[in-house]
């Protein structure tokens, strides 16, 4: 409310500036808007790539959009304006269809700042036009992740409200495109799901996270009842909770990430906010737990990180998105720094194919690699940059 009674504040004192100097409001209808800057990126929590096309890749913006290039990075285009506008907090490229887009709305990245989105749309024209396709009231949605052989079978993970309880808070599942949502994880009204993956095998095996997350004007509660981690084996008809197996933190638990190795999918990484936190490591498919890593690097400020990224292609290499970008080569008992353009790291994708090439994404926006992060394409072409307040 305290937003749009500014909003009210700048609309009547402009009104009232322009009567007090004689001009109307027709005075004006000659005016153009033009852009004048500043011409760079701002924060960004969700990229995608194509696996057929080393040139193309999207990113959402936290608060403005969906953006795409066709020669990696070298130039952005928006490719939702006047269809769609503000804070994006989630992105998907079907593999078998990439002309099938779905990007959800409201950043996952829960600061004092956070800005919520409209739900769920898609685009059929590889984001030439969009339609919203539901999940109105999930103001944040983090995740979805889409079969990789039937690109109307798509999952969602929704965070909800953050400033209060909400229903629409879980995993979604739609097997018609997005014109039905069935809620297939559900833990209560204060938890919603923040990460989700779907094993690179077997697509009916997915790991979810859910985390209780509270947000005033002047606090942050994270963790408590009804975060966790999850598995289901049959396409998310059930679930199964992954906190009491062996080797798992004792609660209460907080934000989680999950990922599966694609070379042996029964290697499972989390990153788990706890007393006792940190990386954990699974051998088994879940089964059983170790923690391999409890640097603080790697889990300050869990709420606003906690993304973690298996390598496709060797299992004991996996990345942590935290301030700085992190890589083990070792199965997460250690880690180094790979530099990137900005910091505060929030996501990443990685070719399948080809681990070298990925799309990583920061405060500072979205850049691509085709060299396993040696080299990065730059940030100051996207017009991102987001505006807190104006005087």
């Amino acid at each position: 409310m305290r937003y749009v009674i500014t909003g009210l504040v700048l609309l009547l004192t402009a009104a009232n500036a322009l009567a007090s100097t004689g001009w109307s409001e027709t005075s004006l209808e000659g005016l153009e808007w033009r852009e004048i800057g500043p011409y760079r990126g701002g924060r960004s929590a969700a990229v995608a790539g194509i696996p057929q096309d080393r040139e193309t890749y999207y990113f959402g913006a936290t608060g403005g959009g969906v953006w795409k290039t066709r020669n990696g990075g070298v130039d952005w285009k928006n490719v939702s304006d006047g269809f769609l506008g503000g804070s994006l907090g989630a992105v998907a490229v079907s593999e078998w269809d990439p002309n099938v887009v779905y990007v959800g709305g409201g950043e996952k990245t829960v600061r004092g700042n956070v800005s919520h989105g409209d739900g769920m749309w898609k685009s059929t024209d590889a984001g030439k036009t969009w339609t919203h396709v539901g999940l109105d009231d999930s103001r944040h949605i983090s995740r979805i992740r889409i079969h990789p052989k039937n690109p109307d079978l798509v999952y969602a993970a929704v965070m909800g409200h953050l400033f209060g309880p909400n229903e629409q808070r879980g995993v979604y599942r739609s097997i018609d495109g997005g014109d039905s949502w069935q809620r297939v994880l559900f833990e209560n009204e204060q938890a919603g799901a923040v990460d989700l993956v779907m094993d690179p095998v077997n697509p009916r095996v997915l790991y979810a996270t859910t985390w209780r997350v509270i947000r005033t004007p002047y606090s942050l509660e994270s963790g408590g009842d009804g975060s966790d981690l999850w598995k289901s084996t049959d396409g998310g008809d059930n679930w199964d909770r992954l906190s009491g197996n062996e080797g798992m933190p004792k609660p209460p638990l907080g934000i989680a990430g999950i990922t599966v190795s694609a070379s042996n999918p029964d290697n499972l990484y989390a990153i788990i906010e706890a007393d006792e936190g940190g990386v954990f490591r699974s051998r088994d498919a879940g089964e059983t737990w170790q923690r391999v890593n409890s640097e603080r690097k790697l889990r300050q400020r869990a709420w606003y990180y906690s993304r973690i990224n298996a390598d496709p292609a060797d299992e004991d290499v996996l990345y942590v998105l935290n301030v700085r970008f992190h890589k083990s080569k070792d199965g997460g008992t250690t880690f180094e720094a790979i530099p990137t353009p900005h910091g505060d790291n929030h996501d990443l994708w990685i070719d399948p194919a080809d681990p070298m090439r990925m799309i990583q994404s920061n405060d500072g926006g979205a850049n691509v690699s085709y060299d396993g992060g040696e080299s990065w394409s730059t940030q100051s072409n996207q017009p991102t940059a987001q505006m807190y307040r104006v005087s």
